[in-house]
């Protein structure tokens, strides 16, 4: 089943000999439980399209479908409510509340959507145990080590039980003992919790735990490719063809 797919997605920004295309008629679908890495040099559009993908922009031109639902039918209202039931959004700074614990944080959406204060608590702290972090549930932020800040932002993208788990530099702000957890648990969440997770990333490493690579340059997808189960090598391989097409 394809959960989410883009249909000739385009994204101009500015007019006349100022325009920059930053996505390029771009086409791709994702199936359920997919895990998929887009790659690409920088400026290449790849946050635009994870953006658009997730309804926080809308296109020049094309769509985007979510389990069959075009975003660009739905109103403000109905699109805010879309993220915050079928999306779970984890980035790169965690965008966490200082002043919240690790559980009060993981609740949020729900607790938003208008669940019981008491049982998005409950919720919360079982996510929490699943991502690692049962011994941490009162903490706050400041109290944390930036990989466990990233646990607490993959257990709140998972507690409305989305479909879909965007995932925008995920490891760009940790260290690699923390980036291998955290890509190992990404893994996990689509191979075990079934979720479609996309994933932008510049890191080789991280890429290769993913079941596809999609490679961005000047906001078209120039190729594809699928590591191969259990080869050491990937993350070599896609560091070298990075490089190539940058």
């Amino acid at each position: 089943m394809i959960i989410i797919q883009a249909e000739n997605l385009t994204k101009i920004y500015g007019k006349g000999d100022t325009a920059v295309i930053a996505l390029d008629h771009v086409d791709v679908s994702v199936e359920e439980g997919e895990f998929v890495a887009v790659m690409g040099p920088s400026g290449c559009g790849k946050s635009t399209l994870l953006h658009l993908l997730g309804g926080l922009d809308r296109p020049s031109e094309g769509r985007v479908l979510i389990e069959g639902q075009p975003l660009d039918e739905l109103s403000d209202e109905k699109l805010t409510q879309l993220r915050r039931r079928k999306i779970g959004f984890v980035f790169q700074f965690y965008n966490l509340i200082p002043v919240l614990s690790a559980t009060e944080n993981a609740a949020l959406p729900i607790t938003l959507d208008g669940m019981n204060a008491g049982k998005a608590r409950a919720k919360a702290r079982e996510w929490l145990q699943k991502v690692g972090l049962g011994d941490r549930l009162d903490n706050r932020p400041d109290q944390l080590s930036g990989g466990q800040q990233q646990r607490v932002a993959v257990a709140r993208a998972l507690i409305s039980e989305p479909k879909l788990i965007l995932a925008d530099e995920p490891t760009g702000n940790l260290d690699t003992r923390a980036s291998d957890e955290i890509a190992a648990l990404l893994r996990q969440v689509s191979k075990e919790w079934g979720r479609t997770v996309v994933m932008v990333t510049h890191d080789p490493h991280l890429a290769s735990f993913a079941d596809r690579i999609l490679f961005l340059k000047d906001g078209a997808i120039i190729e594809e490719t699928r590591p191969e189960p259990h080869n050491a090598n990937n993350a070599e391989l896609v560091a070298e063809r990075m490089r190539e097409i940058a």
